[in-house]
């Protein structure tokens, strides 16, 4: 037999006696394949409609004209708001908005149209929950705008008493133009923005914690030196051979989901087919290399993947999308760098939503290339511990 014929004996042998491993054990079934499938249908599903819709919100009428009541129609009229409560003061209002009932409300003083037919300038009071990022910010804007509106009818009735034309009021009310051109994502769908970085998070937790769990059972079960055996005393052979249905599984994985939310979800990606294919591989290829590293530093079922576990759920923080990376302190830009999942949504937004050149974002490519490498630097370790370690429990 040559030593290319032995050598996938080798291969093929490590890799059945893997996928007899992971038949009969259903952890294997559960992490690779159920809960990331269900992590990917609960995201896009909760996040299906773009925006929230219909989010509570009340009202103060202490005027009640029918100036104020047709606010609170348009007002209620925004997808984003719907008028749930109205109440008959400030605290009652208060009380409801601290107690869930309402995320917002909008108080109207009592001669508020009075005084704006007057030109003495009446205020609005509105009031919003930031306990929720999103709703905050989206009440927010519907608030304001419902209050610009207000004044702006006004001052509209008020020129053209005095004879001017549509135009010349437009131009007094918005000396400014704005001419807004959103990016990408012209309908602003939190989905698009919130999803390719969750579903992915989490698709490469699990890669780290079952490839961490994968190795680890080798030693609590004390079958690493039988691996070793078969792999001729070669770790590469032992490791690459092991985690090779690992790796078609969840590279299948990875890209059902972004063929997923590409094709059926129709998410934009101006970037084509090939940027997304180099994205899965990459991603999944780095994250698999970072857990098997490691596993090589912290030879132990229990603390790597605890590690793996760690480092999996902080990436969601120093990914820079809840909050800019750039506008972090100098060591936590540079700590952001030794996350996968970090180079992974650049190159996401770079070369697959923005459609650049893969040219543009090579740095986080040889990043990712860099994260798949790492297990060379750690073979040697990851050999000592297959023929000498003993398990203790």
């Amino acid at each position: 037999m040559t030593d290319s014929q032995s050598l996938r004996s080798r291969v093929c042998s490590i890799a059945a006696r893997e996928c007899k491993r992971m038949a009969a054990n259903p952890m294997y079934a559960l992490c690779m394949v159920v809960f990331p499938i269900a992590v990917m249908i609960f995201f896009t599903s909760l996040m299906r409609e773009g925006q929230p819709e219909d989010m509570p919100v009340g009202v103060v009428d202490l005027d009640n004209t029918s100036f104020t009541r047709k606010l609170t129609q348009q007002l209620d009229a925004f997808q984003t708001t719907a008028i749930t409560g109205h109440y008959r003061n400030f605290e009652e209002a208060r009380l409801a908005m601290q107690h869930g009932d309402i995320y917002a409300f909008i108080l109207y003083p009592k001669g508020t149209t009075d005084a704006l037919l007057s030109s003495r300038q009446p205020s609005i009071s509105f009031y919003y929950s930031y306990t929720s990022l999103t709703a905050g910010s989206l009440l927010f804007r519907d608030l304001k705008t419902i209050s610009t509106l207000g004044s702006a009818a006004v001052g509209s009735a008020t020129l053209k008493a005095k004879g001017l034309t549509s135009e010349q009021i437009s131009t007094f009310l918005q000396p400014i133009r704005i001419d807004l051109h959103t990016i990408a994502n012209p309908w602003v769908n939190y989905n698009v923005y919130l999803s390719t970085m969750l579903i992915p998070g989490c698709l490469l937790l699990f890669v780290f914690l079952i490839t961490a769990y994968s190795l680890g059972t080798e030693l609590k079960m004390s079958t690493a030196k039988e691996l070793m055996a078969m792999a001729g005393d070669n770790p590469f052979v032992a490791i690459g051979s092991k985690l090779l249905p690992h790796f078609i599984i969840n590279l299948a994985v990875f890209y059902t989901y972004l063929l997923y939310i590409y094709n059926v979800q129709a998410f934009p990606h101006d970037g084509g087919m090939g940027s997304i294919l180099l994205l899965g591989f990459l991603s999944v290829t780095a994250s698999m290399g970072f857990a098997i590293f490691l596993f090589g530093l912290f030879p132990s079922l229990r603390m790597s993947m605890s590690i793996c576990s760690l480092w999996g759920v902080l990436s969601f923080s120093m990914v820079g999308t809840a909050f800019p990376t750039f506008a972090m302190d100098a060591p936590l830009q540079v700590l952001a760098q030794l996350f996968p999942l970090r180079h992974y949504f650049r190159l996401y937004q770079t070369c697959v939503f923005n459609g650049n050149p893969l040219a543009d974002d090579m740095a986080n490519i040889i990043a990712l290339c860099a994260f798949a490498l790492l297990p060379l630097a750690v073979m040697p370790l990851i050999r000592r511990t297959f023929s000498k370690f003993v398990y203790i429990p």
